[in-house]
């Protein structure tokens, strides 16, 4: 039997659901090293905590994260909650010796990534975060062309991530409209995806210039006495910016939860002197390619449908042609945690990773602020 590694997860709306489903399908369909167990459900409110407890499949639940980051029974915490807790969660699990896994953005600002960093490296836990769309199949594929050289010297990238479930001015105010509890908007909620897939696809961004704006300046206070109260936005609803390459590549990203029509349009596009390649998440079971070097008269973008046995994970899945959704690049985080943590180092990507696009984020909100280029601060 396979040794146990037994998790305390910290949340349980949206991200600890989806965490939840990845701890229960990990073994089922990979041959891992080590078996997780559903130790520990961990959040507020004790009917609804429970509630989601049996739901999910966890054994047990507790209230105080810090009784559970103390318990000896635990060896895993993963981190689910909104942002500004995320550091404060991870420091005191890594100082009681725990592994830890943390959802993005890793903090509210770089400082707190970098003692994020420091503890879990002086610890010698391993340690990960949680930006699960490097582990969709087609994203896997086209990080081993680029790796390959097949499409040539990489030149360019334009990375966006629109959304839209704040059009509304009457949506309701909630934490991630206030700079002290996300950090920032759509920079930290959703260009830190792009961030991080475009330093996993082309390299490391060494300089940004960019814009943020706040359109809605206002949202009502949900369950006010009045329902014409209102409370001041103080992240922004759109960030804009340009980036330089380590190896010469330049990218343009832009991020917004206001582009109407768009659920979950994060996209990217790669060029290369030898061809590109396409992705959308909103149909993530393929990848499209383009190569120079195919015959003249014959030279077209191809949809390859990312669900072949020899494709990165697809083949612990469903025969070819079956796709997998949004919920399987959580399984694929769970499995590369584990093995990290059975090898005794960090997988990919890791607390440094988290920080290194801590860095980029705030040196674009630095950019916005002077309104000239901004170098990212090498580490």
């Amino acid at each position: 039997m396979s040794k146990q590694i037994r998790v305390g997860l910290v949340g349980y709306q949206f991200m600890g659901k989806a965490h939840s489903h990845a701890y229960r399908d990990a073994s089922m369909f990979f041959d891992l090293p080590v078996t997780p167990v559903m130790q520990v459900l961990c959040g507020l409110g004790d009917e609804e905590l429970r509630k989601a407890g049996a739901q999910y499949g966890w054994a047990e639940v507790e209230p105080d994260w810090r009784r559970l980051v103390e318990r000896p029974d635990i060896d895993l915490i993963d981190i689910c909650t909104p942002n500004f807790t995320h550091a404060e969660i991870a420091k005191e699990a890594i100082a009681h010796g725990k592994h830890v896994l943390c959802e993005k953005p890793l903090a509210t600002s770089a400082a707190l990534s970098r003692e994020m960093l420091t503890a879990a490296q002086r610890a010698g836990i391993s340690h990960m975060i949680s930006h699960n769309y490097r582990f969709a199949p087609a994203v896997q594929l086209a990080r081993q062309l680029i790796a390959s050289g097949r499409l040539g010297e990489i030149r360019h990238i334009r990375a966006t991530y629109l959304q839209d479930w704040i059009v509304d001015p009457n949506h309701p105010m909630v934490w991630r409209f206030k700079k002290e509890l996300a950090g920032s908007g759509a920079l930290g909620d959703l260009a830190a995806h792009s961030v991080d897939l475009a330093r996993f696809l082309v390299g490391e961004i060494t300089e940004v210039t960019g814009t943020l704006k706040t359109y809605i300046k206002e949202r009502p206070v949900a369950g006010a006495a009045s329902p014409d109260q209102r409370d001041t936005v103080t992240v922004d609803d759109q960030a804009i910016f340009l980036a330089r390459f380590e190896n010469g590549a330049l990218g343009t990203f832009e991020a917004t939860r206001l582009a109407a029509g768009n659920r979950n349009g994060n996209r990217f596009e790669i060029n290369g002197s030898n061809g590109s390649v396409r992705w959308d998440m909103e149909n993530m079971n393929y990848l499209h390619v383009f190569f120079q070097d195919d015959p003249v008269g014959l030279q077209g973008w191809r949809a390859i449908q990312v669900t072949e046995p020899v494709h990165p994970y697809a083949g612990n899945w469903w025969p070819a042609g079956h796709i997998i959704g949004y919920e399987h690049t959580f399984v694929h985080v769970v499995v590369e945690m584990l093995k990290g943590i059975h090898e005794g180092r960090a997988p990919t990507p890791n607390f440094e990773d988290g920080h290194r696009n801590q860095l980029v984020l705030e040196a674009v909100e630095q950019s916005d602020a002077t309104g000239s280029w901004v170098k990212v601060p090498n580490f």
